[in-house]
């Protein structure tokens, strides 16, 4: 072999700090990486609740959260406010129909957002945890995921409430819900019909994870399902579940246990000291 052939040319060392700097500065500038999550069929960040005929659901959803969630929002129209998998955007948009102006909605599943920006919606394509791992600097007001914290495990749960922490102001608020194991009629069909629910929760659990994450002043509510006042329907389903929970919260007074909240799925709003 020659003293010229490329096999026996003198080999350069590379400069080892100047690539330490490339890749410290590189890893600065990378986007928090996306943790992988135990939901493999139905990830927590998208939302899996609209029904098939997805237009129909704005409406329906609409008039779901204008009972449910409106009243523990600010009175200011400027506030900022996250929904963290907004699907295609039933909450957003009621959200800008009652004036709020700085609305953001984020959903892992493009397909949705699609929706929602076909509706000119405030709508983008984001996973959850490192959209709030990179603003960490208390930019909200308020952070509602629109999906339920049981598609995520206990730490998981408190994993993401501490991100939340994180990116709301001090004073801002979290509205988080979870399906509601108080409730002996359905709690154990909502956790074995779906592989990617990992827990149920009571009012009292539902504070835990919350107290875990970092906030407090938690407030827990019952999530109404029977708001549709122009359906006759609405009616009779609301005196019946009414009174199996009236009788259901005798029952377990007679157990030694005080529980209030009996709904199928079951909400609170906690805040950032």
């Amino acid at each position: 072999m020659s003293a010229n052939s490329p096999a026996s040319a003198p080999r350069t060392r590379p400069d080892t700090a100047a690539l330490s700097a490339l890749t410290t500065d590189s890893a600065a500038a990378a986007p928090p990486a996306a943790p992988r999550l135990a939901a493999r069929l139905e990830p927590f960040d998208s939302y899996w609740q609209a029904p098939e005929d997805v237009e129909s659901g704005y409406k329906s959803f609409s008039a779901y959260y204008r009972a449910n969630y409106l009243p523990y929002l600010p009175q200011d129209r400027n506030a900022r406010i996250l929904v963290i998998s907004c699907g295609p955007g039933y909450l957003v948009n009621l959200l800008a129909q009652v004036g709020y102006k700085n609305v953001l909605g984020i959903d892992s599943d493009k397909v949705k957002v699609d929706h929602a920006r076909r509706k000119n919606l405030p709508c983008e394509t984001a996973e959850a945890f490192p959209f709030l791992a990179a603003r960490q600097t208390g930019e909200y007001d308020v952070i509602i995921p629109e999906q339920e914290l049981n598609h995520l495990t206990h730490q998981e749960t408190i994993d993401f409430l501490k991100l939340c922490r994180g990116a709301l102001r001090p004073g801002g608020s979290v509205i988080v819900y979870a399906m509601n194991g108080a409730n002996p009629l359905v709690g154990s069909e909502n956790s074995s019909h779906n592989i990617d629910h990992f827990y149920l929760v009571t009012e009292y659990s539902l504070g835990q994870l919350l107290q875990l994450g970092g906030f407090t002043n938690i407030k827990p509510f019952a999530l109404k399902l029977y708001v549709f006042w122009k359906n006759p329907l609405n009616y009779v389903g609301l005196a019946v579940t009414g009174t199996l929970e009236f009788m259901m919260r005798i029952i377990f007074m007679m157990y030694g246990k005080k529980v209030r909240i009996l709904s199928k799925k079951i909400a609170a709003v906690a805040i950032v000291a």
